[in-house]
């Protein structure tokens, strides 16, 4: 089986080039899930030495006070025997170095780039892979060392900031804590023992290192620290000699360090029988085993969260929308499809598959009938106003068998009103199809993506609405002129005549318009005005209908897809105008999506394996 360990240092590194460490973004990630091991201890306290001798090599910068003053993310890669030794840094990617000097002033380098040549700290990683064929597969995160006191040149708060920093890293229940301590200090006092108990009281994920044993003062030893019995830990600890400032300055190399280091731990009599489990050496291969075995238990977990993570990223890339594309005939497509969706929303609020289409035979069932009452004929139709237009319309010649011209004048001037409710039943359903031309834009997920396209299709689909608003009022008040202009002659025929009230020219005209006679025809004209409303309160919501409703449905955006033939790549990018934003987020979530679905095949390939 693969080792776990490199698995997981893959996935980091992964991890490292999307920056996916949970900074920016809401969602879990597989970082924080992946364990791994901080190193803590206080300044001088001989951590840096340990991490060196872990991996053999002189590549960390030295000084005096604090040194390490950003998190630096080890990951160290086993090779083959005979391959060459060399490092990566996560900010130079493809570049290599195999001069470990190099190595040290590029981490000093980039701290300064980051904190400015000054003794500040940075949260901010370094992130750096070593591959060699001496080293043990392991992730190991550097952190600065703990202080008690500022010094010159650092703000009040850097005791407070270190302290918080180291705690974000080792408070995580998937972090392993290194906890240096030096032998030649009463470990009461330490720093890594003191934060490290707070952030794991049990004991269950830290591991004690204790360097300078060889430094202690003549006649003590770290004995009852070794064995456990002074300030006992779940996993034994660990001694380690690291190369004294004289072996560092004579360039001692780290393989007679490591030899130099074992027979010290053989040949001392108080440490003769732990020096099995003694070293840096040992204490890497420990680490490595523990760190699998951590890396195994926890694999199911990872898998959860890694589904969990690809439907979460699915979801908001889905919501997001498509990605732009770069051809002309591309973007045609995609504005074309947009549209489609719009307008496919737009016929479901008409078909009822969403609300506001009953708006509109509202207007036909209520509106249109209670307008057409109110228009009151009864007064078109007064006494007064018959008497009017029927003495008006037989001019200076009486009416010889029936008034004729006299009605059609009073049925003509009563049945013009009907234009207004017709007028207004026109407007009301255009003011109803405006209103789910908006409600179908802020509908459509897509035109959210492109504010231009989206005011382009609002004003198109308002146009064209406009346009049929005003064929349908010229189709619907040629209604109610053809009324006016062709009266139902059997309705006229079917009434009961008066001969003698019809004309009789002996009488004279006062005599002929008596008051009897008026209402007889105000009567008339009013049934004949009531039968045509009746027509007409059927007749135009068929003709708004038609020139409305079923034509928005059918070509509400025919005239703006005519146009966008028109335009070239450049003009259809415009309307493509989505927030750069958005695209980074989208180009983010897919690097990251990729990033998940790798793990998750690699993950359940081992879990299969196990």
């Amino acid at each position: 089986m693969e080792n776990l360990i490199q698995l997981v240092n893959r996935l980091q590194r992964a991890c490292t080039a999307l920056g996916d460490h949970g900074e920016e973004s809401a969602l879990p990630t597989l970082w924080d899930a992946l364990p791994s091991i901080a190193v803590v201890g206080g300044q001088s306290s001989g951590k840096s030495s340990v991490l060196e001798s872990i991996v053999g090599k002189d590549f960390l910068p030295r000084g005096s006070g604090i040194v390490t003053r950003r998190p630096l993310v080890l990951q160290l890669h086993r090779i083959e025997e005979g391959s060459r030794e060399y490092a990566e840094f996560g900010h130079l990617p493809r570049k290599r170095f195999t001069d470990f000097g190099a190595v040290r002033k590029e981490i000093a380098d980039e701290t300064d780039r980051e904190t400015g040549r000054s003794k500040q700290i940075s949260s901010v990683p370094i992130y750096l892979s070593i591959y060699s064929p001496n080293v043990v597969n392991l992730t190991l995160i550097d952190l600065p060392g703990l202080t008690k006191v500022a010094v010159e040149g650092q703000s009040d708060s850097i005791v407070a900031d270190i302290e918080n920093m180291v705690r974000s890293y080792i408070e995580k229940p998937n972090c392993i804590i290194l906890a240096v301590s030096p032998a030649n200090q009463d470990l009461a006092t330490s720093d890594a023992i003191k934060v490290s108990r707070e952030v794991d009281p049990k004991g269950e994920r830290t591991f004690g290192v204790l360097t300078k044993i060889d430094l202690m003062d003549k006649g003590t030893d770290a004995v009852d620290i070794l064995e456990g019995r002074a300030y006992k830990l779940q996993f034994p600890w660990i001694g380690v000699v690291n190369r004294s400032q004289a072996d560092i300055n004579k360039n001692v190399d780290m393989i007679a360090a490591r030899r130099r280091e074992k027979e010290y731990f053989s040949s001392t009599p108080e440490y003769r029988h732990l020096a099995s489990r003694m070293g840096s050496e040992h204490l890497g291969k420990v680490m490595s085993k523990h760190l699998e075995a951590v890396i195994k238990s926890r694999i199911p977990g990872l898998q959860s969260l890694i589904n969990k993570t690809i439907i979460e990223l699915e979801s908001e890339l889905s919501r997001l929308g498509k990605p732009i594309a770069t051809d002309a005939g591309g973007k045609l497509y995609m504005v074309m499809e947009v549209c489609r969706t719009f307008d496919g929303i737009f016929k479901e609020h008409l078909d009822g598959v969403r609300p506001g289409g009953d708006k509109i035979y509202n207007v036909f069932d209520n509106q249109l009938p209670a307008a057409l009452k109110r228009l009151q004929f009864d007064k078109q139709l007064s006494m007064d106003n018959v008497r009017k237009l029927i003495t008006e319309a037989d001019g200076y010649q009486p009416h010889l068998i029936a008034p004729e011209q006299g009605y059609r004048r009073l049925i003509e001037s009563s049945l013009i009103s009907i234009k207004g409710p017709a007028e207004a039943a026109v407007d009301a359903v255009h003011a109803i199809l405006k209103d789910l031309v908006h409600k179908s834009i802020s509908e459509t997920t897509e035109l959210k993506q492109y504010p231009s396209l989206r005011v382009e299709v609002n004003s198109a689909a308002v146009e064209s609405l406009e346009r049929m608003r005003d064929e349908s009022k010229r189709a619907t008040l040629q209604l109610v002129e053809m009324e006016c202009s062709y009266l139902t002659v059997d309705f006229f025929r079917k009434l009961p005549q008066d001969i003698e009230k019809g004309g009789n020219p002996t009488h004279s005209i006062f005599d002929r318009y008596n008051d009897s006679y008026l209402r007889r025809i105000g009567s008339n004209v009013l049934s004949y005005v009531n039968m045509v409303c009746a027509s007409l309160r059927n007749s135009i919501p068929k003709s708004v209908v038609y020139c409305q409703v079923r034509e928005a449905k059918r070509s509400l955006l025919d005239h703006f897809f005519t146009e966008l033939g028109k335009k070239e790549g450049k003009q259809l990018g415009t309307l493509l105008d989505e927030d750069p934003a958005i695209m980074q987020r989208r180009l983010s979530l897919a690097k990251r999506l990729e990033l998940y679905r790798a793990a998750q095949s690699e993950i359940d390939s081992v879990a299969w394996s196990k």
